[in-house]
């Protein structure tokens, strides 16, 4: 089979790990998924992203530095996993870690950064580094995400018209249509940001609600849940885009101060249906009303989450709701394919951003190229 072997990278806003897919990938032809691999961060280094999130120059330099470390070894990880090797990979495509996302609003343009030095994967593995994918997008007025309906509708647009609905710290939808130009996607809003944060305060430092257990043994606090569900991102209209600076520790913290009485597995249960329901709210916004949708495809970490994914297809009855897993492509692998995809064309001169999608004055190039 013809077409190059580009190895994707991500380190979503969760900061558990980073996953790394080897993907065939043939120029506008359907990529095929070779090896996924994940790498799980040590405590240690979780708690340096902590403090990035926080600010602090000092922190976001030497965690740049180690990140690059830990991506090189994910990369030969898994380029020996898949019997491949590094010389045979045209290109490691790393998304990096976002540490802070300023969308654009009003006359204020937007910022973004994603960490985790190219030059250091680059060194270790021989191999030329596609990174910093997001910035030509906001360069040009842009949201500089959601950045993978591209990729979506490489995947699934035989699908009919269906939904692509990532759940990683942040929660994002593509519309995937017929035509690309015709695509529609944005971030509806917290994905496991709030529940995994929850989680690390109140039930001794553990990162994630395994399987939702935590949530299915609480009760949602309904007061809490509809003013939460009052956040004025919900009923923005597209284009936008959110991270951890509006829906993250800070933003968890006043929940905590304005409900002390609230018993923690009510809160984990509380955050969890906050998810769900303004996914569903943001369909009923801003996709049913003009898609005919059949089939929801569901990919991240949020998709392991079985008391979510519950409450997702109870709510979106008779609507199919399905895994990326379904199609061949691992959950957690789904961003980092979607991230070679896109190196794919950044390595051929083409634009791979949507301006529909993302607000940008026009279409662009991603990512810049470093050479080992």
């Amino acid at each position: 089979m013809s077409g190059r072997l580009v190895l994707g990278l991500m380190s979503g806003t969760s900061h558990d790990g980073v996953d790394a897919a080897l993907v065939r990938v043939v120029n506008r032809g359907r990529p095929r998924l070779i090896k996924h691999t994940h790498v799980s961060y040590p405590p240690a280094l979780r708690d340096m992203i902590v403090r990035a999130f926080e600010g602090g120059t000092a922190d976001v330099c030497r965690l740049g530095f180690e990140l690059g470390e830990v991506f090189a070894r994910a990369t030969l990880k898994c380029a020996k996993e898949a019997g491949v090797s590094p010389s045979d990979i045209e290109a490691v495509a790393s998304h990096g870690q976002t540490v802070c996302h300023i969308p654009p609003k009003g006359n204020r343009k937007g910022s973004t950064l994603q960490i985790g030095e190219p030059s250091v994967i680059a060194q270790r593995t021989g191999i030329k580094v596609v990174s910093d994918f997001r910035t030509a997008d906001m360069a040009l007025g842009g949201q500089g995400a959601p950045l993978v309906p591209f990729a979506d509708h490489l995947l699934f647009s035989k699908r009919a018209t269906c939904c692509v609905q990532n759940i990683g710290g942040i929660s994002n939808v593509t519309v995937v249509t017929e035509k690309l130009d015709d695509v529609r996607a944005f971030d509806t809003g917290p994905g496991n940001s709030l529940i995994d944060d929850a989680m690390k305060l109140l039930f001794g430092g553990k990162p994630f609600d395994r399987g939702g257990k935590v949530a299915k043994r609480g009760t949602p606090d309904a007061r809490l849940l509809k003013k939460l569900l009052g956040h004025p991102y919900f009923s923005k209209k597209p284009p936008k885009s959110t991270g951890r600076e509006t829906f993250g520790a800070e933003f968890l913290r006043g929940i905590l101060k304005q409900n002390r009485k609230i018993r923690p597995e009510d809160l984990v249960a509380t955050l969890t249906h906050l998810t769900a329901r303004s996914i569903r709210d943001a369909y009923d916004r801003f996709v049913l009303p003009k898609h005919h949708i059949r089939e929801i495809i569901l990919s991240g970490g949020g998709a392991k989450n079985t008391f979510l994914l519950g409450l997702l297809k109870e709510q979106f009855a008779p609507i199919k709701v399905t895994l990326t897993d379904d199609y061949g492509i691992p959950s957690p692998a789904k961003e980092a394919m979607s991230f070679a995809i896109l190196a794919n064309e950044t390595l051929g001169g083409r634009p791979s951003s949507l301006p529909r999608v993302t607000g940008a004055s026009r279409a662009a190039v991603l990512g810049k190229i470093t050479l080992p």
